[in-house]
């Protein structure tokens, strides 16, 4: 079992390995990518009907179990000028690939959030 984070900003390495240790993923790709507000605009317009930027969107790929060769966790795309911390929203974004949900849970997610996000300081 490997992570392979090849496709994630050298900054953000620290953050994306402590949401993942935190959520029990220990293998898989992901990707995060850093963009200007026109383009998380759009991506929030397409994906969520929703006409403005925003900070952080994460777009889930495999779900957990059993799935023929290595496990693609997904894309987290986040608008810096939108972000009050990159740091957290990247941690938000792969919980969201990890399988989290905070518009779901009981608020299990923005718990898990902020004790990584204060384990990083």
């Amino acid at each position: 079992m490997t992570l392979d984070l090849s496709d994630v900003p050298d900054e953000l390495d620290a953050a994306v390995r402590a949401a993942l240790a935190a959520a029990g993923v220990e293998d898989g790709h992901l990707s995060v990518g850093l963009v200007s507000p026109e383009a998380i605009a759009a991506l929030n317009k397409e994906h969520r009907d929703v006409d403005e930027p925003t900070d952080v969107l994460a777009f889930p790929l495999d779900a957990a179990g059993d799935v023929p060769g290595p496990r693609e966790l997904g894309d987290v795309v986040i608008c810096p000028e939108h972000a009050d911390s990159v740091e957290e929203a990247a941690v938000h974004g792969v919980l969201h690939l990890c399988g989290y949900d905070h518009e779901r849970d009981s608020g299990e997610m923005l718990v898990l959030q902020r004790v990584v996000v204060a384990e990083l300081r």
